[in-house]
This record gives structure tokens, C-alpha cells and sequence, in this order.
């Protein structure tokens, strides 16, 4: 098969895009943190010792509404939800019948109704977002009584961000909530400040979810109304997964150690470590496990656009397709082929645009940017890894829908504005996505930015709105297309953790290397 050859710019204008890329941070340091087999044998019967008991508690609480969602909200902050998928949807679907009803002979509290209002979206059920004008007062402002609950506020601000279109009262809720956890957390005890801080920079819907259930397992192990069965499970299942991620880090290592990438391509970042952190928010599920190699061994690679890397990147992803995909797939190893060619496609057109620096419009470059956001190439890799999902998935990704749109914009639009913010436009890396709409639209570099990062929040309404029922799409393919725009988030709101990896090193320990404590 003819590999697609990019415009071969002159060697300098990459040297100065691809030059004084930080060094690796771990080297082989997870090589050597590989689990013995009876180590993850033995957590794993743990947990499922301890699996039956927290089953047991979940159905027992289903006698009352508000106990079962508070329940069920645990159980997805800390992590440990997707034991219980079957269980839970059967509990959201009977409460989303009797809606009407329980919400017409009861007057739940604000708490109750946010949590059961994120959690039934969550899931895809379309529960009114009217519940909350009752808690407004005869001038349209939220109540004076609430505005002092910081449990209430939070749980009504970590709701606003399952909005759909339309839901004004949603987002004027979300001002407030906002404003008002800003001054809470003044007065509050270092511990709630704490969680209140994490939740303003990174709302639970936003978050990649390793990191938040990290976070929410640490602020929960300090409340003294926690359930301790609950939590030591929790923590459990973290350290059990902790110890799946290592060997898999161990796996990786060595076949990034045998590949030589960086002494054979000198201007590849060397970012196994954070490649595969990209691979586990994208998708944490244990079952995912070959997926989530593929998707890091990809991943290594995607970034570097001269023509030679092309040409190995895509004589390397077929290698390892053939090597670790799974056989009797030929339809989804041609739909990688083509997402492949489809990106060396795209990276052509950015060849293009960095040679005769020349700017595109903003809408050229969203277009092509959907295609170098990598989301294609990365869906369909993931997809080769996982058994029940085939062909009508993939057409219904090719067909864009908004989720799917959404998810490819957050990385690439976020990336380009972190990187005016920092110091890649010194290196020659152009066009990016803020310049493009800076000379369409004759605004200023903040003006464009500020405009961007707008319209991305505008996308997460369309997103959630295609979360919702009815659609018989496998729940993990939807969580995986958000976790993309998650990562995009996590990535490069506030810094490019990619390529200046030092800047995640406390994230890669707590989710990589630090067990909690039993």
C-alpha cells in the first residue's frame, strides 16, 4: 500500500518547531515497577470479595430515593461504578418512570435533586432541569437560604455542567454557584477549600476520571460521615487498577526500549509515560486493556509531522496491529488503515500552511484540526480492541455528530491556545487555531481566545445533549468520545503537559505509582 508523503518543508523551519523539546521524565523507571502476577491475583480476589457486600448495599438502598442516589453518586465519584453497571441502570430507569410521580408526593432538597439530576444525565436519561426554579425567588435570583449550603452549591454546580441547549436557568445557576463556592471556600476548613478548589478548576464532568476519582477519594476518607466498607473498597479497586496500570507501563517500556525510537528519530518526544496517560483517560476500564496499549503506542508517534516520522508512524502502527490486534477483524483494521491515511492527509495540509506561512481561515483550519486532533485515529484503534463494537459504531462516528465533534475540537483548540500562551510560537510552529481566528474575524489575540474558548463551551452543550437517550450506542464508546475532550482539558488548559511532561509529575505518581493506604 502507497504511504501518503507529506510537502517536505526545509529542514530548519522543523528544527526550530521540534527543537528543545524537554528530555523524558521516567526513562525506564516503570520497567523495573512491574507487579508480580500473584500480587494482581491477590487484589483482585480482594475486590471481588469486598464487590459482593458494596452489590448488596447498592440494592438495599433502593427502599428510598434519596439513599439510592446517593448511593449511586458515590459509587461513580469514587471510581468504582462500572462494577454495577447493570444494577445501576436498572435503579436510573425505574426512577426516571416514576419521575413525575416521586418529584409530585415529595419535596426533595436541593442536594438530593442536583445529585439525581447529574446522575440520571449521566447516564443518558433526560431528567427537566425545571426542578430547580423552586429554589428561585419571586425576582428569578436563586434563594438567600441556599446560598450559604456549601453541599447544596456544590452539588447544584456539578449538575450545571450536564446542560443541554436552551437550559437557561442552568447556566445562570452556574454563575451563581460558582460565585458563591469562590466566597465559601474563604471560610471553610482546609479540607472542604481543598475540594472546593479542585471542583472550580475541574468540574467532575470535565475531569479525566482517574484524576477524579483520586481527588474524590481523598476529600471522602476525611468526612466523617463516610461508609468505611465503601471507601476501603474504593481504595482497594484504585490500588488494584494501579497495579494493572504498571504492568501494562512495564509491557510498554520495554517495547518502547526495543523500538530505539529516540536515538533512530532524534526529534521524537520521548513521552511513553504521558503517552500513556493519554491512553488511561481516554479509556480506565480493565477490561480495555489491549486497547489502551494500542491507543499509547499510537500515540507515541501522532504528534511529529516530518515526513519521515510519517512514513514510520505508519509503518509502525501496521506492525503493531498485525502483532496485538485482534484476528478475524479485517473491516476494522481498514478502517484504521484509512484513519491513518486520513491524518498523514491532514499533517500534509499543516506542511502546506507552515511552509508558505500562510494563515487559512479559522473555519479551514477546524476542519483540517478535526482530523489532526488524532480522535479519528484513536477511535478506530480502541475500537479494533474491544469485541462488541463494529460497524455501526464506526459509521456513526464518520457521520460526526456533535459528541464526536466536540471531542475532536477540545484537544486541538485548547493545545493551540496553551501554546500561545506559552513559548511554541517562538519556535516557529504555525498556524495555530487563535492566529487563524485572529485575521478572520480582525479581533484581538485575546479576543480570539477568549471567543474560542466559548464556542468549546457552547460544543459541551451538544455533546451532553447526545449523551441522551433514546440511542442503542455501547455506553463506554460515548464515555471514551468525552473523555477525549477531557484530555484535551486536562492536557492544555493550563499547561502543555505533553510535551513539558515535569509539570504532571504528581498526577503520574498518584495514579501510577502511590497506592493508598489501607
Amino acid at each position: 500500500m502507497a504511504v501518503p508523503m507529506a510537502i517536505k518543508p526545509e529542514e530548519d523551519i522543523f528544527r526550530g518547531c521540534l527543537k528543545n523539546r524537554p528530555l523524558s521524565n521516567w526513562g525506564q523507571t516503570f520497567a523495573s515497577l512491574a507487579p508480580h502476577d500473584s500480587e494482581l491475583e491477590s487484589h483482585n480476589e480482594q475486590v471481588e470479595a469486598m464487590k459482593v457486600k458494596v452489590k448488596n448495599m447498592l440494592i438495599q438502598s433502593a427502599e428510598n430515593l434519596t439513599d439510592n442516589i446517593q448511593f449511586i453518586n458515590l459509587l461513580c465519584r469514587l471510581g468504582v461504578s462500572y462494577h454495577f453497571e447493570d444494577v445501576i441502570n436498572e435503579h436510573l430507569n425505574s426512577i426516571f418512570t416514576m419521575l413525575p410521580k416521586l418529584l409530585e408526593h415529595n419535596d426533595y432538597d436541593l442536594c438530593t435533586l442536583a445529585n439525581l439530576f447529574r446522575v440520571l444525565r449521566q447516564y443518558g436519561y433526560k431528567m427537566t432541569c425545571d426542578v430547580f426554579k423552586k429554589f428561585k425567588d419571586e425576582d428569578g435570583e436563586f434563594r438567600k437560604d441556599i446560598a450559604n449550603d456549601v453541599k447544596s452549591i456544590l452539588c447544584l454546580y456539578e449538575a450545571c455542567f450536564l446542560a443541554i441547549p436552551g437550559e437557561d436557568i442552568l447556566d445562570g445557576a452556574l454563575a451563581f454557584t460558582r460565585k458563591r463556592l469562590e466566597i465559601l471556600a474563604e471560610s471553610s476548613s482546609p479540607h472542604l477549600q481543598k475540594h472546593i478548589s479542585n471542583s472550580l478548576m475541574y468540574p467532575s464532568h470535565h475531569i479525566i476520571e482517574r484524576l477524579d476519582t483520586f481527588n474524590y477519594i481523598c476529600f471522602y476518607e476525611e468526612d466523617e460521615y463516610a461508609d468505611e466498607i465503601l471507601l476501603k473498597f474504593a481504595k482497594l479497586d484504585y490500588n488494584g487498577l494501579q497495579l494493572l496500570y504498571r504492568k501494562e507501563l512495564a509491557l510498554l517500556s520495554k517495547w518502547w526500549k526495543d523500538l530505539n525510537v529516540v536515538e533512530n528519530l532524534p526529534y521524537a518526544r520521548d513521552r511513553l509515560v504521558e503517552a500513556y496517560m493519554w491512553a488511561l483517560g481516554f479509556v480506565f476500564e480493565p477490561q480495555c486493556s489491549i486497547s489502551r496499549m494500542l491507543i499509547c503506542k499510537f500515540t507515541t508517534n501522532a504528534g511529529d509531522e516530518l515526513s519521515e516520522y510519517m512514513k514510520f508512524l505508519y509503518r509502525l502502527v501496521f506492525e503493531l496491529i498485525e502483532n496485538d490486534g485482534p484476528q478475524g477483524c479485517s473491516y476494522k483494521i481498514t478502517y484504521v488503515r484509512e484513519m491513518v491515511k486520513e491524518l498523514l492527509l491532514g499533517y500534509n495540509v499543516e506542511a502546506i500552511w507552515l511552509r508558505e506561512k500562510k494563515a487559512p481561515s479559522f473555519d479551514q483550519y477546524v476542519k483540517n484540526g478535526k482530523v489532526t486532533s488524532v480522535y479519528d485515529c484513536l477511535i478506530s484503534v480502541f475500537i479494533l480492541g474491544v469485541e462488541n463494537i463494529g460497524m455501526k459504531e464506526i459509521l456513526w462516528i464518520r457521520n460526526d455528530p456533535e459528541i464526536v465533534v466536540g471531542a475532536k475540537l477540545h484537544p486541538r483548540l485548547l493545545n493551540d491556545i496553551c501554546a500561545v500562551r506559552t513559548d511554541e510560537t517562538n519556535r516557529g510552529d504555525f498556524p495555530k487555531g487563535v492566529d487563524c481566528y485572529t485575521i478572520q474575524h480582525d479581533v484581538s489575540e485575546n479576543e480570539a481566545i477568549e471567543a474560542i474558548q466559548k464556542m468549546l463551551q457552547n460544543k459541551w452543550k451538544g455533546m451532553n445533549e447526545d449523551l441522551l437517550k433514546p440511542n442503542t450506542l455501547p455506553r463506554i464508546l460515548l464515555k471514551c468520545t468525552l473523555n477525549y475532550a477531557r484530555l484535551g482539558i486536562f492536557f492544555y488548559q493550563d499547561n502543555d503537559y505533553f510535551t513539558y511532561g515535569q509539570n504532571m509529575k504528581q498526577h503520574i505518581r498518584s495514579l501510577l505509582i502511590n497506592p493508598f493506604p489501607m
